[in-house]
C-alpha cells in the first residue's frame, strides 16, 4: 500500500496494547517500531503485534526509522520530554491523556510543537463513547432546549490499581486521571467554563493522591455542570467504566443511563434507546465501552494526519481541559472559586 502511514509507539504499558489493537482496525496505518525504557516489555509487545523494530532509546528510533507520526503512550511524567523530542524531528505527535502532570509542562509542549511546526494531538477518547456522542447530537438538535444544569458522574469501586499500579503513587490522582476525561466531556457537551469550584478527598489509605473529587462549574452559556468522580464508591448501580450524565433543559431532560441507554423526557413522555459499543475481539469485556471509543478516537486522529479532516482533540484545545484540572486542584487546596478570563 503506497499511502500506508508508518508510525512508532512510545510505551508498552497497559493502554499501549489496546491502542495498538485499535490502530489495526483502521486501514492504511502500520506500527513499524516500538520504544520502551524497559526493553523486555517492548520486545514482548512487539512479538505479540508483529512489530519489526524494538528500541530502548527513543532518539535512536527517531534517527533510524522512516515515520509519518509517533503515538506516545507512556506515563504522564515522561510526556513532555518525549513530545518535545519528537517535535525536534519534525514529526506529528499524538500524546496520551493527561497531556502533562502540570499546566506549565502542557503549555511548554504546545509551544514546542508550534515552534517546530508539527501537528500535536491528544488521545482523548472518552468523548468518543457512543452514548456520549448520541447525547451531544441530541443537545445540538435542541430537543430539550437550552440546558441549565447537568451532572456528569463516574463513581465506582473498580480495582483500577490492579491493572495500573503506578496510579497508587501519584500525588495527584483522580482529577488528573478521570478528571481529564470528565472535564473534557463537559467542554464537549456544554462549552467553556466561566468559573469553577472543587473539593477532594482520599478514602483509600493505600494511595498517595485523591480518589474522590467533586467539581462544579458555571459555563459561559449559564449552565451549571457538576462533575462527580470516585474510585471509593460502592453503589447498587455501579457499571464500570460507564459515565452517567443527566441534563436538565428548558423543555425537558436527557440522560445517559446505565447499560448505555439514552433517555429523553419531555412533556410528551420518555423515549429511550440503547447505544451499546461495537464489540472487538481484542477488547477486555470490563473495558468494552472505553476500548471501542479508542477506535473512533484514532480514526479521527488518522483522518487529520492524512490531511482529510480536522481533529477534535488538538493539544491546543486539550490545553483548556488541562487548565480546568489545574484550577480544580487550586480550588481544592484553597477552598476558593476560580474564575476564568472571557
Amino acid at each position: 500500500m503506497k499511502d500506508v502511514m508508518r508510525f512508532a509507539v512510545f510505551g508498552a504499558g497497559f493502554w499501549a496494547r489496546f491502542q495498538l489493537a485499535a490502530w489495526r482496525e483502521l486501514p492504511g496505518v502500520e506500527c513499524v517500531a516500538i520504544y520502551n525504557r524497559t526493553r523486555s516489555r517492548a520486545e514482548a509487545l512487539a512479538a505479540e503485534f508483529g512489530i519489526p523494530a524494538v528500541y530502548d532509546d527513543p532518539e535512536e528510533l527517531l534517527r533510524r526509522e522512516q515515520l509519518n507520526f509517533v503515538d506516545v503512550i507512556t506515563s504522564p511524567d515522561s510526556h513532555r520530554p518525549l513530545v518535545e523530542l519528537v517535535a525536534t524531528h519534525g514529526l506529528p505527535v499524538i500524546c496520551q491523556k493527561p497531556m502533562a502532570p502540570t499546566l506549565e509542562d502542557a503549555r511548554a509542549m504546545v509551544a514546542a510543537c508550534q515552534a517546530h511546526g508539527v501537528p500535536f494531538f491528544v488521545h482523548e477518547n472518552w468523548r468518543w463513547q457512543r452514548p456520549i456522542r448520541q447525547l451531544h447530537a441530541l443537545l445540538a438538535r435542541g430537543e430539550i432546549g437550552n440546558p441549565f444544569r447537568a451532572r456528569i458522574e463516574f463513581c465506582c469501586s473498580f480495582p483500577v490499581f490492579d491493572n495500573q499500579p503506578f496510579l497508587r503513587e501519584l500525588e495527584r490522582f483522580i482529577l488528573s486521571d478521570m478528571g481529564s476525561h470528565l472535564l473534557d466531556v463537559a467542554r464537549f457537551l456544554f462549552g467553556e467554563a466561566q468559573a469553577l469550584w472543587c473539593t477532594v478527598a482520599r478514602i483509600n489509605p493505600g494511595i498517595k493522591g485523591e480518589d474522590v473529587a467533586t467539581v462544579m462549574m458555571r459555563m459561559h452559556t449559564g449552565c451549571t455542570v457538576i462533575c462527580q468522580m470516585s474510585y471509593a464508591t460502592v453503589s447498587e448501580r455501579e457499571r464500570f467504566p460507564e459515565t452517567f450524565i443527566f441534563v436538565e433543559g428548558e423543555r425537558g431532560s436527557a440522560e445517559v443511563a446505565p447499560d448505555c441507554w439514552l433517555r429523553l423526557t419531555t412533556r410528551d413522555g420518555t423515549f429511550a434507546r440503547r447505544y451499546p459499543p461495537k464489540r472487538y475481539p481484542w477488547a477486555d469485556p470490563e473495558y468494552a465501552l472505553v476500548h471501542a471509543s479508542i477506535v473512533d478516537c484514532q480514526a479521527n486522529l488518522l483522518q487529520a494526519l492524512r490531511g482529510q479532516g480536522s481533529v477534535e482533540t488538538t493539544a491546543a484545545d486539550n490545553l483548556r481541559t488541562v487548565e480546568l484540572v489545574d484550577a480544580a486542584y487550586r480550588s481544592a487546596a484553597t477552598g476558593r472559586l476560580i474564575e476564568f478570563a472571557p
